[in-house]
């Protein structure tokens, strides 16, 4: 079964949506692989005016990594593997020539925010909770979420997302201006993409060039980098005990 579905729900929006609703559309290899090759692909696409990745069922966006699939990894050597490979498809999330939109219609947590995080637009639905909550695993970010989160949010209010790793409603969350908009929990799908055909002039044309401007930016200063140094701390993290031992705990309790 594929691990991603896409549609053009609207004609010159595609919609991504991530379906592994069992395991709350928790990140995995394959995964990341499908989304790779997705966001290669429509990159190319010069008729495309937009990008919605959401999750399907009811339940969850997207919960994260898959804390079971990649327990197996040990070393900061193994982890940073792991963590680089989904950091690099991140970054191309972020510098996708075209707007691109969160649609939050479950509960996003730690990678799920950082998935968020790399899109322009964050809409999520009304009564989902979300939180980068990392640090409760003893690691921090690790797909470049806290980078990307300081170029999106003023200081304080990235960090006092980050340093708390709280879970936080939608509603909280737009205090923060993590949230641009929140939909009804009855009709989130259709008053999402009512938003977004509003939202967007009908040339691509025109919403590449705007987009550009801040992809320029980002480029000249070497956001990259700073994205991969991130990932190489959480890397260091992840290879200590006290995350482990956090896994561990996580794991067992589920069961």
């Amino acid at each position: 079964m594929n691990k991603l579905i896409l549609s053009e729900p609207v004609t010159g929006i595609v919609e991504i949506k991530f379906n592994r609703p069992l395991k709350h559309n928790a990140v995995n290899v394959e995964m990341m692989d499908e989304l790779k090759v997705s966001l290669s692909s429509l990159r190319e696409r010069m008729d495309l005016k937009g990008l919605v990745l959401t999750g399907e069922g009811e339940k969850a966006f997207c919960s994260g990594g898959d804390i079971e699939a990649f327990e197996n990894l040990i070393t900061k050597e193994e982890a940073y593997e792991m963590l680089s490979k989904m950091g690099d498809i991140l970054y191309e999330l972020l510098t996708f020539p075209l707007p691109t939109f969160a649609y939050l219609n479950g509960v996003a947590l730690g990678g799920g925010c950082e998935i968020a995080t790399a899109c322009d637009f964050r809409i999520a639905q009304e009564g989902i909770s979300l939180g980068f909550i990392q640090g409760k695993l003893a690691i921090t970010t690790g797909w470049g979420g806290a980078t990307m989160l300081h170029e999106k949010l003023p200081y304080g209010k990235a960090m006092s997302l980050l340093l708390s790793a709280k879970r936080l409603s939608a509603e909280e969350a737009e205090t923060y201006g993590f949230i641009d908009k929140i939909v009804p929990a009855t009709n989130g799908y259709t008053e999402t993409y009512h938003f977004i055909r509003n939202f967007l002039v009908e040339h691509p044309s025109v919403l590449r060039a705007y987009k550009s401007v801040k992809v320029n930016q980002w480029t000249q200063m070497q956001l990259h980098v700073r994205i991969m140094s991130e990932i190489k701390r959480c890397a260091e993290l992840w290879e200590m005990e006290e995350h482990h031992k956090a896994v561990s705990l996580f794991i067992n309790r589920k069961k």
